[in-house]
């Protein structure tokens, strides 16, 4: 394992988060989140997901079913000492949360999505099926990050087999965003290198939640829970899951 790229977890009150990192990145990209949520009195889990963390060559022996086994074992654990679990991700993991919304229905009691990925459109994507048997990688599209001297716990290289189980998620979630009726809370990057404003776009317009709150942060990249408006996502993210689990830590 990487050094850095550990899970984490703290037992703290009665409101439990599940902490979802996003793809090819590891913990580390929301650890400083996960402290800051800890630290109010939640009980955290912030898990690494089957193949990060590593190798991307053993991240390419994974699927997207073994990262939602990890967040999905997560969320029951959590369910059953808590009397409240709010789901939170980043990038992919913002799919990865709202596939526990959508299969977890009302014992999820809110999501917070950073930067949510539910599709990629690129039309390099049309040769992948091809492209993952004959080349195994291609650079890396992690560290998307604005604050100076500030970087991602992620691989140097994009592993293709991950490129295609990831699409496969993408299309399980965007499929079935309807059944999403949680309070949910959408934080987006003004400016964002990895993930288009199309994707939560996408989100708010496929989800049937009323009580949605989206926050547009002017300071960050992609990877805003490291960047410059990361103070403001504990904040945001503290004050909706008060409001949605009743206050309680």
């Amino acid at each position: 394992m990487l050094p850095g790229a550990e899970a984490y977890s703290a037992d703290g009150g009665e409101v439990g988060v599940v902490l979802c990192h996003g793809f090819t990145g590891s913990p580390q990209s929301l650890r400083p989140w996960a402290e800051a949520l800890a630290a109010a009195g939640h009980s955290v889990r912030l898990p690494r997901l089957p193949g990060h963390g590593t190798t991307w060559q053993e991240m390419n022996r994974s699927s997207w079913q073994d990262w939602y086994g990890e967040v999905d074992a997560a969320f029951g654990e959590l369910r059953t000492r808590c009397s409240a679990v709010v789901v939170a991700g980043l990038s992919m993991g913002g799919s990865l949360a709202l596939r526990l919304a959508e299969e977890h229905g009302a014992d999820v009691a809110g999501a917070v999505l950073v930067n949510p990925a539910v599709h990629l459109r690129d039309r390099r994507l049309l040769a992948l099926p091809v492209l993952r048997r004959v080349v195994p990688s291609f650079p890396a599209i992690a560290g998307d990050i604005k604050k100076p001297g500030t970087t991602e716990l992620a691989y140097d290289r994009t592993p293709l087999h991950g490129v295609a189980t990831m699409l496969q998620l993408y299309r399980a979630v965007a499929a079935d965003l309807a059944r999403v009726d949680q309070p949910l809370l959408l934080l987006r990057s003004a400016v964002d290198h990895v993930v288009p404003a199309t994707n939560s776009a996408a989100v708010l317009a496929g989800v049937s939640s009323r009580d949605v709150t989206e926050i547009v942060l002017e300071d960050s990249y992609h990877v805003a829970t490291l960047d410059n408006d990361a103070e403001r996502i504990h904040k945001e993210s503290l004050t909706f899951i008060g409001r949605v689990t009743g206050g309680g830590s």
